[in-house]
């Protein structure tokens, strides 16, 4: 066998070995590396045109980047984070206590609907009063119960959140001053034509930067909105319900309807007309029209990817990866179609004129 060939593919399974290596070094603190890497990407705009104000002092210039990430994001977090577990933690008193009794809801829901509905869920044998209404009042109280333990563990492993917090914070200080080099450097590395390095390093970046701008602007937009006809309708849980119609409507088309929809058939149901009418106008009207209005222009405009590809991409990745499924799945998707559409012209331009 040829010494240098030997030598090459000696290397070449050293350099992956390696590789994994460090990956299962880094894995513990996947999710702060990750979004340590995504809010690089995010400031990095910003962080150019303040360092061509400023070009004498990068670390003053990474170090305001910083300090304008904990006020943009990571304080709001956690201010939500907190209040979030102050409301489960309230919804949970209640059900424990049984001023929240949602088997008694089923009951006055069955006692509002016509003969033929009742008829329907008697051959489904739903009907049974108090076997539903007992079946419910445990599922709440079980759903309950992992909400507060989750907040539970969340309060013991606060020291770990804060070590992972400051892994994201001190990798992002890095990744904003010596970014530019690092993209260079792994540019170098990688063996591609320039022109197709240019052009996924371009996709990936940009995939990202819309993928979080644009769902995180219309979550934030759906779940404010949602807190906030909650609120004025009484309901109780306001905020939890509002994080919960946010995260749902990381998935397009349907998300937050899914909170508020059967919210509106409830008063419906018990003869609260005018706060159905109100829910549903507001949520067709105002909620819908934020996903439907501001998640093309934020996303699939700079995107430039289908609808379907990004709903099937989004709800594949959160399946398949959890909260950060949101952002990786898109970007998967986006460099398949980038690297397919490098191959299909590669391969054209290869081809025989006719």
């Amino acid at each position: 066998m040829n010494s240098s060939s030997l030598q090459h593919k000696t290397f070449l399974f050293l350099l992956v070995c390696a590789s994994l290596a460090f990956a299962a070094v880094l894995w513990p603190f996947y999710d702060a590396v990750f979004w340590g890497v995504v809010l690089a990407i995010l400031f990095a705009p910003l962080h150019r045109r303040l360092l061509q104000r400023l070009p004498q002092y990068p670390n003053l210039v990474a170090l305001l980047m910083l300090g304008l990430c904990l006020l943009v994001v990571i304080l709001p977090m956690t201010l939500l984070s907190l209040s979030l577990i102050q409301q489960a933690t309230h919804i949970y008193d209640l059900l424990r206590s049984g001023e929240l009794d949602l088997g008694a809801y089923f009951k006055q829901i069955i006692g509002a609907l016509p003969a033929w509905a009742v008829d329907l869920l008697a051959r489904l044998e739903l009907t049974s009063m108090d076997a539903v209404q007992r079946k419910l009042s445990a599922v709440a109280v079980q759903a309950s119960q992992l909400i507060a333990t989750r907040a539970f563990n969340i309060g013991q492993n606060t020291f770990q959140f804060l070590i992972s917090v400051g892994i994201m914070l001190y990798l992002l200080f890095f990744l904003l001053r010596d970014g530019a080099v690092l993209v260079a450097r792994v540019r170098d590395a990688v063996p591609l034509n320039e022109a197709h390095k240019r052009h996924l390093v371009s996709k990936f970046t940009t995939v990202i930067r819309a993928t979080v701008k644009g769902n995180v602007m219309v979550a934030a937009s759906q779940g404010m909105l949602g807190g906030f006809i909650f609120g004025v309708l009484g309901i109780q849980g306001a905020v939890l319900w509002g994080v919960l119609m946010a995260f749902l409507s990381l998935l397009p088309a349907v998300g937050a309807g899914l909170i508020w929809g059967p919210v509106a058939l409830y008063f419906l149901a018990v003869g609260a007309t005018s706060k159905a009418l109100i829910l549903a106008a507001f949520g067709v009207g105002v909620i819908g029209l934020v996903d439907n209005v501001l998640r093309p222009i934020l996303v699939g405009k700079d995107t430039k990817m289908p609808d379907y590809v990004v709903l099937i991409s989004t709800l594949g990745g959160m399946a398949l990866l959890g909260l950060n499924g949101f952002v990786i799945g898109p970007v998967i998707a986006a460099l398949f179609m980038a690297t397919w559409d490098i191959f299909a012209a590669e391969n054209n331009s290869r081809s025989p004129p006719p």
